[in-house]
């Protein structure tokens, strides 16, 4: 394959998308319109994977902009407790990655947005590289978040997973010096994922002081969408967000109105109530 050449999936069939790739197509309509990407989180096999399926069309027709679909982890470092909580309880229910991709292969036949997978090494490792990579992409899964695959080690897995028109979401924290976000936006494809805090995931009463500031310096760096994470929990801070970033991406806000709404019949109205507010531009 074409290594500078992006593919989508339509049913069985790899074809490529007008030069780019899902993501990229999607920052770029909504350039086009002036508006920002809302990234919508949630972990896969929370609480089944039949919620997760109708939450993710539920969201689709909600018109969040980007999936992010969280693969279960017994070891999530990077994530706060609700979604440690979340991962576990998936992880009880059986829920494994070709689960996971499995569930995205369904989804494909009628969801047109992108989907991301959020997950750590691991599983890609035992399930190997090249069989991962080229199931993900058969899938329609268009991108994948790593966060303990910096970009300077996982070299030959990032390469493959482009050559391949799997996108690899690189991160910026606000403790990344000059140098680490030139190296970053020059690895980056897709978006640049900016974590907006030190620490695990989570909701916050307040944004960061500095973070205003931390996405003009990465701007002046890269011409790569950024997207902001971590401790973005309700509508006001979507919106302060959208005014200094690209993008805003939401998860343990989400996650927890799936645990408030657990047992409750109505979840997916009411979860999809909760990120229709989210969003509203």
């Amino acid at each position: 394959m074409n290594p500078v050449t992006n593919y989508c999936v339509t049913g069985k069939n790899l074809e490529v998308c007008n030069g780019m790739n899902r993501i990229e197509k999607k920052f770029k309509e909504l350039k086009k319109v002036r508006q920002k990407a809302f990234i919508a989180f949630i972990t896969a096999g929370y609480p089944n994977l039949s919620i997760t399926e109708k939450l993710i069309r539920k969201f689709d027709k909600s018109g969040v902009d980007i999936i992010e679909l969280g693969v279960p982890f017994s070891d999530p470092m990077a994530d706060g407790p609700v979604i440690q909580e979340a991962s576990q309880w998936a992880l009880k229910k059986n829920t494994r990655l070709i689960d996971v991709l499995n569930l995205v292969k369904k989804l494909r036949k009628n969801i047109t947005c992108p989907i991301l997978l959020m997950t750590y090494y691991n599983p890609i490792f035992c399930f190997g590289d090249d069989k991962f990579i080229k199931r993900a992409v058969q899938s329609g899964v268009d991108g994948v978040i790593i966060p303990d695959l910096p970009p300077d080690e996982g070299r030959d897995f990032i390469r493959k997973a482009n050559k391949s028109g799997l996108t690899n979401i690189c991160f910026v924290s606000p403790t990344t010096n000059i140098k680490r976000i030139k190296f970053i936006s020059l690895a980056a494809k897709g978006f640049i994922y900016y974590v907006s805090l030190t620490g695990v995931t989570g909701m916050r009463k307040t944004l960061a002081s500095n973070l205003r500031q931390n996405i003009k310096t990465i701007k002046r760096y890269t011409d790569k969408p950024v997207c902001v994470g971590f401790g973005v929990s309700n509508r006001i801070q979507v919106k302060e967000v959208g005014k200094i970033a690209d993008g805003v991406i939401v998860g343990s806000a989400i996650v927890g109105k799936i645990k408030e709404n657990i047992n409750n019949p109505c979840l997916i109205k009411r979860v999809g109530r909760f990120v229709q507010g989210l969003k509203r531009r």
